[in-house]
């Protein structure tokens, strides 16, 4: 993470931790009964000692966000406030809820009355598609809480940066919230600069959205929390399937393109699992240490079933023979390892005269596509309205983000400075490996005693 900063603030005149401000705030905020954000009030990083310990030698700072929340004095005039909602990339749980979130403070607590939702993501913002926007109130949004995906729809793939601009400017957007994950941020980040250059006072501001938690410093990503429980869900559904045939395998796919979250917090949710596979680790497939071995040595242990469940960017070095393929964003497409392990697992047991019945759960369109739950959605309403008060403001660049209990302003440039991934040394990867145990059947010892599982 250091290097990657010391790589970032080379030769720019780019501070870490520092929000882009568009000027001074000089208009009193029209929000009522709360209690306003003191100017250069920040919130420390809770990392660990020695990082904040590197962090303040590289760069002579302690690592810390501007704290978000309301001004006491605003930067854009709401009576003369035209804002943008865009949402980009994949589906994820609470898309509406941040998108309701937006609108409604916009309008209650500032009285904006002019609110697009741009369609289809950026390309709503590219005149070669022309698509019209929407205009959104709180009549509009009422309920959409209620429904998955997202009413202004999304796609992949960056538009030019400057055709981008030019929409802003030929609406006269002087607010642009942008929903989205690394790619879609990265884009947000091109135009928010764009704009600078162009000396435009063009606020944009993003909502980190997720479904891996892969960002940096933002916290957990909204999303997340409801695609776990239902992961949860499936995986006990696979659980009740393995159980229900001798040598029953149940085998669940799910979302983690390079970062295997999902994979691991399900996996501790519903602690049924046996085997939890993500892409952060090196796995083989035959041989002593391999998965096939792995699972001869729990049924040899006495067991009559187990539940696999792999992320869907792990093992991508073991299938071979497919050519790279990228998505509109430029996103690298995983060859699909949930198909490759149900067909070479089968095989394999077919092979030693052995019965062995895998049953196959995919459900990534399913977890992505359902409304927030619980408290992921209030995670959504209180980011959105965190970023609304970051753009009035005049915050630019930046995306809202949460530490501990409260929530703050990152630069986009520091929060895709690279992929978040789970650290194999971490006390939540070894809560996975005391959850399933599947360090003693990859290794073919006891738990208990150290003994060998393996019948001769």
């Amino acid at each position: 993470m250091i290097s990657n900063l010391e790589k970032l603030v080379e030769g720019n005149k780019f501070t870490p931790c520092r929000v882009e401000s568009l000027g001074e705030c000089k208009i009193s905020s029209p929000v009522r009964h709360h209690e306003f954000v003191e100017e250069g009030e920040r919130v420390l990083v809770a990392e660990n000692e020695s990082l904040m310990r590197r962090f303040e030698e590289k760069f002579g700072e302690m690592p810390t966000f501007e704290r978000a929340g309301p001004r006491e004095r605003i930067f854009h005039d709401p009576s003369w406030t035209r804002a943008g909602i865009v949402t980009a990339g994949g589906l994820c749980p609470g898309l509406n809820n941040v998108i309701k979130g937006l609108v409604e403070i916009l309008s209650y607590d500032y009285g904006v009355r002019t609110i697009y939702g741009i369609r289809y993501g950026y390309a709503g913002l590219s005149a070669k598609f022309g698509y019209q926007p929407v205009m959104l109130n709180p009549d509009v949004v009422d309920t959409i809480h209620e429904l998955g995906g997202t009413i202004l729809g999304s796609s992949r793939g960056q538009q030019p940066t400057g055709e981008i601009v030019d929409t802003l400017e030929r609406m006269n957007i002087n607010i642009l919230f942008c929903v989205g994950g690394d790619g879609s941020l990265r884009c947000a980040r091109d135009v928010a600069e764009e704009c600078i250059r162009r000396k435009l006072k063009i606020s944009v501001v993003g909502i980190p959205k997720t479904i891996d938690n892969d960002l940096q410093f933002v916290g957990r990503s909204f999303g997340f929390e409801t695609a776990v429980s239902i992961a949860s869900d499936v995986i006990r559904n696979a659980h009740v399937e393995a159980k229900g045939a001798a040598h029953g395998i149940g085998l669940v796919k799910l979302m983690g393109r390079d970062s295997g979250f999902i994979a691991a917090y399900a996996s501790i949710a519903n602690p049924v699992v046996n085997f939890c596979i993500i892409p952060e680790m090196k796995f083989e497939l035959e041989g002593e240490n391999g998965l096939l071995r792995a699972l001869e040595n729990r049924f040899a242990a006495g067991k009559t079933h187990a539940v696999v469940v792999v992320a869907e960017g792990a093992g991508q070095d073991l299938i071979e023979g497919e050519a790279e393929r990228r998505d509109a964003s430029g996103n690298v497409l995983k060859k699909d390892i949930g198909m490759f392990l149900k067909g070479r697992i089968a095989a394999h047991f077919k092979s030693r005269g052995e019965s062995c019945s895998v049953k196959y759960f995919d459900p990534s369109y399913m977890v992505r596509s359902v409304p927030a739950r619980g408290t992921d959605a209030i995670r959504c309403y209180m980011l959105a309205r965190n970023a609304v008060h970051a753009a009035m403001a005049g915050r630019t660049n930046c995306v809202v983000g949460n530490t501990g209990d409260s929530y703050t302003l990152v630069p986009i440039r520091l929060a895709t400075i690279e992929r978040q991934a789970v650290q194999l040394e971490s006390d939540l990867w070894r809560s996975v490996m005391d959850a399933t145990g599947q360090e003693f059947y990859f290794s073919g010892t006891d738990r208990r005693d150290g003994s060998a599982v393996l019948a001769p």
